[in-house]
């Protein structure tokens, strides 16, 4: 499992991390992330969402990646991506929950081709996700098995946000799960569990949360740093 990194460490990790990174993971962890005193109308983000057979990245697989892109206060769809991945072993029960089957795994693309496009759609840009640790956790992995190195992140975790407007609002309780955290904001319900699915609405929770936070929040009071 990845450490939490404070501050600018992050800084010094990634530099570390490319003297054995290859390929794209070399290019991402060379580019230059954004400054943290960005407001959120300025930021450069990457909403991610994966499925996978379990939540522990070191027995289970990666099954689905979605990834789509803000600029700012937009989510430009025409960045889209969404990939159902190719495995050795069965989905199992976790069909229930991703309604991916067997036979929609074999027709996917490689782990490699999936984590190739992800890596460089984050380039330069920061990561969204509901409950982070998971694509923090099973993105590290993947880089490690593909690139020789990790990819210490830098990202914002909508569930964390959603504890913080709670504790900030009138109503102190709430559901802090991604769909229960939209109904609050009146956004439409998706089918959930489908990667790119779940990006757009974990990218829309994201804009929703900053309306009420305040536009001017900088990237330094909305993410957490991971390595």
């Amino acid at each position: 499992m990845i450490r939490r990194l404070l501050g600018d460490r992050v800084g010094p990790q990634r530099q570390k991390e490319t003297r054995q990174a290859q390929g794209p993971l070399l290019d991402c962890l060379t580019t230059p992330l954004p400054d943290r005193d960005l407001p959120a109308t300025r930021l450069p983000l990457l909403a991610v969402d994966f499925e996978t057979t379990g939540l522990d990245p070191e027995c289970d697989e990666l099954l689905s990646v979605g990834y789509v892109a803000l600029d700012g206060l937009e989510i430009n769809f025409s960045t889209a991506g969404r990939f159902v991945i190719r495995g050795a072993s069965e989905v199992g029960q976790s069909a229930t929950v991703h309604g991916l089957t067997d036979d929609d795994v074999a027709r996917g693309v490689t782990l490699r081709e999936a984590i190739t496009a992800t890596v460089k759609a984050l380039r330069g840009r920061v990561m969204v996700a509901h409950f982070a640790d998971i694509e923090e956790n099973f993105l590290d992995r993947a880089c490690r098995k593909l690139f020789g190195a990790g990819l210490p992140l830098l990202s914002i975790d909508t569930m964390m946000l959603q504890h913080r407007v709670l504790a900030h609002s009138d109503a102190h309780h709430g559901s802090v799960r991604l769909w229960g955290a939209r109904e609050r904001y009146g956004l439409p319900a998706y089918r959930a569990h489908e990667a790119l699915t779940d990006a757009v609405a974990c990218a829309e929770l994201y804009l929703a949360q900053v309306a009420e936070l305040g536009v001017d929040t900088t990237l330094r009071k909305l993410v957490r740093w991971s390595g």
